[in-house]
């Protein structure tokens, strides 16, 4: 049986204001919304040949994307629009694209981008019908394999995919970044924005799906920074009005089986989106691809160690403060993985100290020893340190060094009997929400990077392989401070308990 939902209003209170609002400000998305609606025609299915309708949430999103400032020039020069899949995200772009080859100045240069060719086709090919479908617009355009021109005004719309050596001198008036989760890196984003420089009010336009939040480097993805940055400008953090940021998605914590979290995430559900097809995906997809796919959410990988969004609930406003009593752990690393000194209190909450990571840039990194060992003793005299938990691997000499000096060093070998069940208590305070931290960027992406690897031994956190980028240094530390601080807290003050040599 179909489950029965009311579809998302978009004519609801909240809407209802937000566009009133929204209708005092000088827009040109009136102008692209009735473009659209004049020329553009649907390209597939029953309806194919038909002019596009837009929905109101749609028209909003135009408005918003060509918001006019004061002298009458566009106010946002590039963004981010990210929307589940089945919103119509292509015919929305297309739409989009044809108005700045057709209207926005003549001698544009419009481009389609995506990561490969293929990708970025799909746009262009739903351009290309819209022209060949429309009388007007295929008396005035010419289509070619990979180009739309408009003779009369010399501008041109056209294909590129991420090669970024082929873009460099290009002079783009507006360029429309199909799925930006899929760029391989910041090359082509980077070369098309600096770019456009000359033109009087251009436009970088990312639509996309979220994706994975890691690159195959282990380092944030370029649509994953870009949709942090959109939610720093978004809540005031950042004052820049040029960019543009609107993002449909569900909460991290919502039921994902749920259909009000559905709707929720997903405008066109009811409408030209079937709640059959969206009941179908949800029952025979993986969670982390229905999360991605379907309700536009950030994940990182199938066998993730933390639930998603569980760490990121926790992030609270709490600093530690000098002569505050903690445990600190340390993972020493010289060249590939990460040196990190992780704090923990003895209530439970977790802060990232200082970490050493290689640049990516360069190959010949190697963690300076002497920085690492003068940091801990500044943290000793800034702290009240009950303990140093501490791996010896390859930095024996500077923990006997730390121990000589008088510092609290235990020594604390990652292994399977000490890692099993100090993994299954920091998972247990995470998901219980007994955990508080600083909400620190480079924490969560190692905790993250984290997989659990289950054996005769028990469950513990591992990379993905051996020779992964993806660090997890930091996360190991997490668990071993809130481990140790976890023994004092049950043990009592440190006067009381005994030491343990590990």
């Amino acid at each position: 049986m179909t489950t029965q939902i009311e579809a998302p209003r978009t004519n609801s209170t909240r809407s209802s204001q937000r566009r009133a609002k929204r209708a005092k400000r000088p827009t040109q998305g009136g102008l692209v919304a009735d473009f659209i609606e004049t020329f553009c025609r649907l390209t597939k299915g029953e309806q194919a040949g038909q002019l596009i309708k837009l929905r109101p949430w749609q028209r909003e999103i135009l408005n918003d994307i060509f918001e006019l400032r004061a002298d009458g020039k566009r106010k946002h020069r590039r963004g981010l629009l990210g929307m589940p899949r089945k919103q119509g995200k292509s015919l929305l772009a297309a739409g989009i694209a044809l108005y700045g080859l057709v209207v926005d100045e003549v001698g544009a240069d419009v481009f389609v981008v995506a990561g490969d060719r293929a990708q970025a086709r799909i746009i262009f090919r739903e351009c290309a019908r819209m022209v060949e479908l429309d009388p007007v617009l295929s008396q005035r355009l010419r289509v070619t394999r990979d180009l739309i021109e408009a003779p009369a005004t010399g501008s041109i719309l056209r294909v590129l995919s991420a090669d970024a050596s082929r873009a460099e001198g290009l002079n783009p008036s507006m360029v429309l970044f199909d799925e930006v989760h899929v760029q391989p890196d910041d090359r082509l984003w980077s070369t098309m924005n600096l770019g456009s420089g000359t033109r009087s009010q251009p436009l970088v336009l990312g639509i996309t799906t979220a994706g994975a939040r890691f690159d195959g480097r282990g380092q944030d993805s370029l649509c994953y920074r870009l949709w942090q940055y959109g939610k720093r400008v978004e809540k005031g953090e950042v004052d820049d009005s040029t960019f543009y940021f609107r993002w449909f998605s569900a909460p991290d914590d919502a039921d994902y089986r749920d259909p009000k979290t559905w709707a929720l995430a997903n405008p066109a559900l009811g409408d030209f989106l079937s709640l059959d097809d969206m009941e179908s995906a949800v029952k025979s997809l993986p969670e982390a691809e229905v999360r991605t796919r379907r309700l536009n959410q950030w994940v990182t990988t199938h066998t993730a160690w933390l639930p998603n969004g569980a760490w990121e609930k926790l992030n609270t406003d709490r600093q530690l403060q000098t002569g505050e009593q903690v445990v600190l752990a340390f993972d020493g690393a010289f060249t590939q993985d990460c040196s990190a000194i992780v704090a923990a209190t003895l209530d439970g909450h977790i802060e990232l100290l200082k970490i050493w990571e290689r640049p990516l840039d360069d190959p010949h990194y190697q963690v300076p020893i002497d920085e690492v060992e003068a940091s801990m003793r500044e943290l000793c005299a800034t702290y009240q340190v009950i303990e140093i938990a501490a791996d010896p691997f390859r930095w024996a000499r500077t923990l006997q060094a730390w121990e000589a000096e008088g510092l609290p060093v235990v020594v604390y070998p990652q292994s399977p009997s000490r890692l099993v069940p100090a993994c299954a208590s920091f998972l247990e305070a995470v998901t219980s929400g007994t955990i508080t931290h600083t909400g620190d960027a480079t924490m969560a992406r190692h905790l993250a990077n984290c997989t659990v690897k289950v054996d005769r031994l028990g469950p513990r956190i591992v990379k993905e392989h051996k020779g992964s980028p993806r660090k997890i240094d930091a996360a190991v530390c997490a668990v071993m401070a809130y481990d140790r601080a976890r023994y004092y807290a049950t043990a009592g003050t440190k006067a009381e308990a005994t030491v343990e040599w590990i």
